[in-house]
């Protein structure tokens, strides 16, 4: 392994400006690398329905021994990713202005191909290689969600490097993401000659809202209200309001009594001022959850053995692109990469954790060679 190259690669990867639905210039520079490298890269058609400016990346690398593995992330960032500039200092990648460094998730692109590199450069056993690599990961696994998966051996074990804590980190349990869209309607009257005509769509809102429990419900469950919008002028009834929230658990019936709840508290407040309500749910993705004794996390904690880093079980209150591939037969699972602060301007990664995370990567490999 090379680590000159690597965190070379990794701050010149972080000043490609990608974000959702903005991959292309990102996907094309990954094309490159993976084609220097010997993979056959094609795109899927998801941008049809992502509406991102590219497909998702597949690249496929034949192996010299049996075995197949499939190594994931994603090419898209949040904002503000404009004129990003990596400085390091003292052994950590920050930014350099008033935007994210985007190690969520370069970092495991780099690590990634850096491990690849290493294994082709030694020439050293490597079983079928296939990298996946999606768009609009950061809008609800948008690029997941539209994957072709007849495009990857599913049979193959995948792991995705997008989780923060440090490499070792496994996310065993990731919960099912569930959200709803609901418009009130009232009637609209002035509000200071005859308000007792008018039926206030947000005070319906706000009694549905008061009405339900949100916040962490137990150990496995949330839920929440993040949008309310409604009205017009302040001397008008409002007749429309609209509310958008989510929920989210490990547990499938656990999930499900919560939207009945948020439901029944929609429908009430509507019926107690004389409104009405239309509402829909959307489930956006489904539940992870590994135990001690899958085969897939006996190979990570083999690798980890290998690499040299503490095997680290975590429970995470976020979803990522293995709860999409899961519910589509796919075992995936989702591994940290040691990006801290993530989302924020404050991110940043330590080298070291950019290094173990591809000696995991390589360890990875040499772990889906069959015998």
């Amino acid at each position: 392994m090379n680590n000159e190259r690597l965190l070379s690669l990794f701050c010149e990867l972080v000043q490609i400006e990608s974000p959702s639905r903005n991959e292309a210039d990102m996907a094309a520079r990954c094309e490159q690398e993976l084609s220097d490298l010997g993979f056959s890269v094609e795109f899927d058609n998801s941008a049809s329905s992502t509406g991102s400016t590219t497909g998702n990346l597949i690249a496929h690398l034949p192996g010299t021994h049996p075995g197949s593995i499939v190594l994931s992330a994603h090419m898209d960032t949040v904002e503000p990713c404009v004129g990003i500039v990596p400085k390091v200092e003292n052994g950590v990648v920050r930014s350099e202005g008033q935007t994210i460094l985007s190690a969520d998730d370069k970092a495991g692109i780099a690590a990634i191909f850096e491990a690849v590199r290493t294994i082709v450069e030694q020439g050293a056993p490597r079983p079928d290689i296939t990298i996946v690599l999606t768009t609009c990961e950061e809008l609800s696994l948008l690029g997941a969600g539209a994957l072709d998966i007849s495009r990857i051996p599913v049979d193959a074990p995948c792991f995705i490097f997008d989780a923060d804590g440090v490499p070792g980190t496994v996310i065993m349990g990731a919960p099912c993401h569930r959200s709803f869209a609901a418009c009130f309607a009232g009637r609209a009257a002035h509000a200071g000659v005859e308000p007792e005509a008018g039926i206030s769509a947000i005070q319906m809102a706000a009694s549905a809202i008061a009405n339900m429990k949100l916040g962490r419900l137990d150990e496995i469950t949330t839920a929440n209200v993040g949008v309310i919008e409604g009205g017009s002028e302040t001397n008008v009834v409002p007749e429309q309001c609209m509310v958008r929230g989510e929920c989210r658990s490990l547990d499938k019936a656990r999930a499900d009594a919560c939207v009945q709840a948020m439901s029944t508290a929609l429908e009430n407040a509507a019926k107690q001022f004389g409104g009405s309500v239309e509402y829909t749910w959307h489930e956006d993705y489904g539940a992870v959850r590994y135990d001690d004794t899958h085969p897939l996390v006996q190979q990570i904690k083999r690798a980890c053995h290998r690499a040299g880093v503490e095997f680290r079980p975590h429970i995470s209150g976020g979803g990522a692109d293995a709860n999409i591939l899961c519910t589509r037969g796919v075992d995936a699972i989702t591994l940290g990469i040691g990006m801290t602060n993530f989302h924020s301007v404050d991110e940043y990664i330590t080298v070291q954790d950019l290094e173990d995370c591809t000696k995991l990567a390589y360890a990875l490999i040499e772990e889906a060679v069959k015998a």
